[in-house]
């Protein structure tokens, strides 16, 4: 069992070995059967290191995985934080040419590959000049580098490197609003103060604590940071973790029912699966103690049949890749059945959290007026990587982050979501900017012009829909577009619906009116987000 540990930590690094030296045999993590201790993880990662540093990786390189959640890729996460590299997951849900943009722009020398990617990794390979080695993370379909072989292959010893608080750690790729994603770079010190108030001499929330014995279901993927987060924060708790590949109800109930688990992360759509499932009238939630959700809202019936079926406290998560995760939350005490004004915002600021409203000239808006939320804290991005332009539009000279949410802060600092700034659609917890849909769509020879729209789902939140002017002359279907994207951008990007109109609403200088096409889909919501 885990013990409540404080670590005077510069990086996760520093507090996997303070973890392993004063409980190397608790659990860190366990994946299908097998366990991973603290003491073990800690060996593992100065291998990964030593053998990074024999393939010649430098301080401030990219590395990469490609895969499902794995335990092992947190090893190699740490291992390669160990020699300074960083670590860049890529969502495993994109069209080939997709992650052949990640991996080239990230120059990723050395790619961690899970099972079931080996075709699509070789597809690619061709377009990706920095990549050098490809190490199989249990991947029985890749013939190649077998990871455990080849990291057991090198000392055990830590490597001489000094890893520091102000270096990147971490690298995710968001969708980007010209249609190319951008990477947001994490430091040790951002991604810390977001996972660990000793570490940055915050006051932690009751549900924050970390508990000996706590066991969390990590089932969020890892190419996200809700996933990369948890997976970190277990580590810094000093707790276990069980790992899922992928999201599966079922396997999620099982676990649930039979590890103990106290604690999991999901988003809505995902709680409302969970609630489906024919099984879930036989588990027993009573040692759960708390489901923290986030990534869009819940209707409050669905939270209300979730407080009914599970029991636990529940917590609604406000963040982003850009902030390293959670900057805003709603404690349990705020979750009430029959549904309150509280219950419609997303919370307080987190310790050490600064929050205002702004309107379009950047000057901050009394409490009540909605404008654009920003917020600036330590647990802030660096930047966008070798994107200064994008940087500089998103955080000022003043370290104040531009979120492209709209909302409000009441008198007494809650927070409300609006609307979005942004044209970001978020589907089933993934974020869809409506460029990249357009991009795709247009490629389409048959199509003179196109709009990219999200509108109310009661499974997903928000679906994606293309308003779509076909050239004169043509004749295009629905289901030929749709494919036509399949071919060039993930599945959970391309339209789930599409209208075919004579011509896109415009203002005088051309721009796109978006909120005029939305706008009959939201009739009667008093929010513009679902």
């Amino acid at each position: 069992m885990g013990e409540n540990i404080a670590v005077a930590a510069e990086s996760f690094c520093d507090v996997v070995r303070e973890h392993a030296r004063a409980q190397g045999d608790t659990i860190a993590f366990t994946y299908d059967g097998e366990d991973i201790s603290f003491a073990a993880l800690d060996e593992g990662a100065n291998r990964v290191a030593n053998g990074l540093v024999a393939l010649g990786v430098k301080p401030g390189e990219r590395v990469a995985f490609l895969g499902k959640n794995h335990p092992l890729y947190f090893e190699a996460l740490v291992g390669a934080a160990r020699i300074g590299a960083v670590m860049t997951p890529v969502n495993w849900r994109l069209a080939p040419p997709e992650v052949a943009y990640i991996l080239g722009n990230s120059q990723a020398r050395v790619v961690f590959l899970g099972e079931g990617f080996a075709e699509v990794l070789a597809s690619i390979r061709g377009d990706c000049a920095a990549l050098e080695q490809v190490i199989g993370i249990d991947a029985p379909d890749y013939p190649g580098t077998n990871y455990r072989i080849w990291r057991d292959g090198f000392p055990a010893s830590a490597p001489a490197h000094r890893v520091r608080s102000e270096d990147d750690a971490l690298q995710l790729y968001t969708s980007g609003t010209t249609g190319k994603p951008k990477g947001a770079v994490m430091t040790h010190g951002s991604i810390l103060s977001s996972r660990d108030a000793k570490t940055s001499g915050e006051e932690m929330r009751t549900w924050q604590e970390p508990v000996p014995g706590d066991v969390t279901l990590l089932a969020m993927p890892c190419f996200h940071i809700s996933g990369t987060g948890t997976g970190i924060g277990t580590m810094v708790a000093g707790s276990n973790a069980i790992v899922l590949p992928e999201y599966d109800p079922a396997k999620a109930l099982d676990l649930i029912q039979n590890f103990n688990i106290s604690k999991i992360f999901l988003v809505p759509a995902a709680i409302q699966i969970l609630l489906n499932h024919p099984k879930v009238g036989e588990v027993d939630f009573s040692r759960l103690k708390y489901v923290t959700y986030g990534a869009s809202p819940i209707p409050l019936e669905l939270m209300r049949e979730a407080m009914r079926v599970m029991g636990c406290g529940f917590v609604q998560m406000y963040g982003m890749t850009e902030t390293s995760g959670t900057i805003v939350a709603l404690d349990p005490e705020d979750h009430v059945p029959e549904g309150s004004p509280r219950m419609r915002s997303v919370g307080k600021p987190l310790a050490g959290v600064e929050l205002k409203i702004i309107d379009e000239g950047g000057c901050e808006v009394p409490a009540g007026t909605v404008g654009e939320i920003a917020t600036r804290s330590s647990k802030n991005m660096r930047g966008y990587w070798n994107n200064p332009d994008a940087t500089a539009a998103t955080i000022d000279a003043q370290g104040w982050l531009r979120t492209g949410d709209a909302g409000y802060l009441d008198e007494d600092g809650y927070l409300y979501i609006h609307d979005r700034v942004k044209d970001m659609i978020i589907s089933g917890g993934e974020n869809v900017y409506p460029a990249e849909v357009e991009n795709a769509l247009y490629s389409h020879p048959k199509v003179a012009d196109v709009a990219v729209i999200g509108v109310p789902d009661a499974k997903w939140g928000e679906a994606v829909k293309a308003c779509v002017v076909v050239k004169p002359g043509e004749e295009l279907g629905e289901a030929e577009l749709i494919a036509h994207a399949r071919q060039q951008i993930a599945g959970y990007k391309c339209p789930k619906s599409i209208d075919f109109i004579p011509a896109l609403p415009r203002n005088p200088s051309g721009k796109i009116l978006r909120r005029e096409l939305r706008a009959p889909y939201w009739v009667g919501k008093d929010r513009a987000v679902n």
